[in-house]
């Protein structure tokens, strides 16, 4: 079979695209000229067989080819004596097909594994006697930053690419939503890449858990879903919750305010609140107390959901605007005054 492409990257025959991007992104970091001056044309003739390599197996038909013909058969450009039609020619496989192997320079498979440039200037070959062959910015390829390749299991990372900002968007719900947690849907649009390099616009929807008892900020991200642009990861997209104004309740961190109007007569009296919560239940909470300007009657375990303890609630406070009369008769003024001295 000649050149073994799955002993150079160290993959199995059955290997996927993602084994094969992982070993390649292990070995070519490893095996960059720019990180072996010492031993550079040694490097350069091993990066130019594992670039070879992976361009052959993440290719569907150089693959299939290789598979079946090994490199002789990849690279002569038609099959073997006797072995009949290559897969894909235009009479059907039933005599011999050209196939025309088109390696793809490292340069271009390094940057759309990596997100930026190559040292390579193109097609051509890997000898020492190659200028530009340095075509990073100067000292990108230090010991340290190497270093940052280099995952758990080998993987390589792109730590080394620009992030754009985080896109922060608003995020308007009502006091209902925050009470008993719902599910919003967001529909986005962004820009991206394909597989050959060519923009597109791509619509998405986002699934978006509003838990009960979240408070106005939280911030809830999704990873790298801004626009895609070459040599930068993409900025990652912030919902930012905001609380629309309610009718009836103020809230108050985990507690509910509502202020009810009463008149005179109820506040020294005695008044019952009835109450309508945000998830409809109707509650009486009777007040036995004398209600003046400043009274607060606290309801506990009525107010918002504890984020971190969605079973606990804060409490429900009620304040009270009383109505005072405008103008009084003589014997209600009368009558006032003998309630408010006798003993």
């Amino acid at each position: 079979m000649g050149v073994d492409y799955y002993k150079i990257l160290q993959v199995d025959r059955n290997a996927n695209d993602e084994d094969l991007k992982k070993a390649y992104r292990k070995l070519a970091m490893k095996w960059h000229p720019d990180k072996n001056p010492k031993s550079k044309k040694e490097a350069e003739a091993k990066f130019k067989q594992i670039s070879e390599a992976y361009d052959v197996l993440s290719d569907p038909q150089k693959r299939a080819v290789y598979d079946q013909y090994g490199e002789e058969g990849l690279k002569g450009q038609m099959p073997p004596p006797g072995a009949g039609g290559l897969p894909g020619g235009a009479d059907g496989g039933s005599g011999p097909t050209m196939f025309r192997f088109n390696p793809r320079s490292p340069e271009d498979i390094f940057s759309e594994i990596f997100g930026f440039s190559s040292p390579f200037g193109g097609m051509g070959d890997m000898g020492g006697s190659r200028a530009g062959m340095s075509g990073f910015p100067r000292g990108m390829f230090r010991e340290d930053i190497f270093g940052s390749f280099r995952g758990g299991a080998g993987e390589g990372s792109t730590t080394m690419l620009r992030k754009g900002p985080a896109i922060e968007q608003p995020l308007p719900c009502s006091l209902e939503d925050l009470y008993k947690g719902t599910t919003k849907k967001m529909k986005i649009s962004r820009d991206v890449i394909d597989a050959s390099g060519r923009p597109s616009t791509e619509e998405e929807i986002l699934t978006i858990q509003i838990k009960p008892g979240w408070k106005k900020g939280t911030k809830i991200t999704f990873p790298e879903k801004g626009n895609e642009q070459r040599g930068v990861i993409p900025s990652d997209l912030v919902f930012i919750i905001d609380e629309k104004p309610h009718s009836v309740f103020k809230r108050d961190s985990n507690d509910l305010i509502l202020t009810q109007k009463i008149s005179l007569v109820e506040a020294v009296t005695g008044y019952t609140a009835q109450v309508t919560t945000l998830d409809g239940r109707t509650l009486a909470v009777p007040i036995n107390n004398i209600i003046n300007p400043t009274y607060e009657e606290v309801v506990k375990g009525e107010g918002m959901p504890i984020p971190k303890e969605p079973s606990k609630k804060g409490n429900l406070r009620i304040k009270f605007n009383i109505k005072f009369p405008t103008k009084l008769t003589t014997e209600q003024k009368t009558g006032l005054k003998r309630l408010i001295s006798s003993p």
